[in-house]
């Protein structure tokens, strides 16, 4: 008898206590209102760094620029061109264009041009600025192990392999 109860008292805990956890779970993941600049009209910068991120999670696919795979620098040349701005297709090209800056004025929508050949110095990489928040900045970009995604810039790879940023949006 004294074993029913028991049973009856910890069962009827374990229902209240997933039901408590369920009404924090709600309170959680109520949407946060994220302020994007200075104004609440987003920015040309936010435009591109948004389309870039939808397409988060695409296969890498040598000069691929659609949802079936993408480059680095397919993913930022489509990025720019649904946004009406002309860029190079290439990440060595892209190079050639906007204006150098300096790391800590680096800030959404900068690219970001990488080596990441043992030899060398030239350019064949890119990245898109989606964050730079006190020097913690992040990029989104290709790689042809994960396909798009974020990564920081503070990673031991990408901070080696890293040359310039530049400027392309004022």
């Amino acid at each position: 008898m004294i074993k029913k109860l028991l049973s009856l008292l910890l069962f009827s805990l374990f229902l209240y206590s997933c039901g408590s956890s369920q009404k924090v779970t709600q309170q959680t993941n109520k949407k946060k209102t994220v302020k994007t600049s200075t104004s609440d009209k987003p920015t040309l910068a936010d435009k591109v760094v948004w389309t870039a991120v939808s397409y988060k999670g695409i296969p890498y696919r040598y000069g691929g620029m659609n949802e079936n795979g993408m480059d680095c620098s397919g993913l930022i040349y489509v990025s720019f061109k649904k946004r009406n701005i002309n860029l190079p297709r290439t990440s060595r090209l892209m190079y050639s264009e906007g204006y150098p800056i300096p790391l800590n004025k680096v800030k959404r929508g900068d690219l970001l041009f990488f080596n990441t050949a043992r030899r060398g110095r030239n350019v064949n990489h890119v990245g898109l600025v989606t964050s730079a928040k006190r020097g913690n900045i992040q990029f989104i970009h290709s790689t042809s192990s994960k396909g798009v995604l974020v990564s920081y810039l503070r990673e031991k790879y990408w901070k080696r392999a890293f040359i310039k940023a530049k400027r392309v949006i004022n």
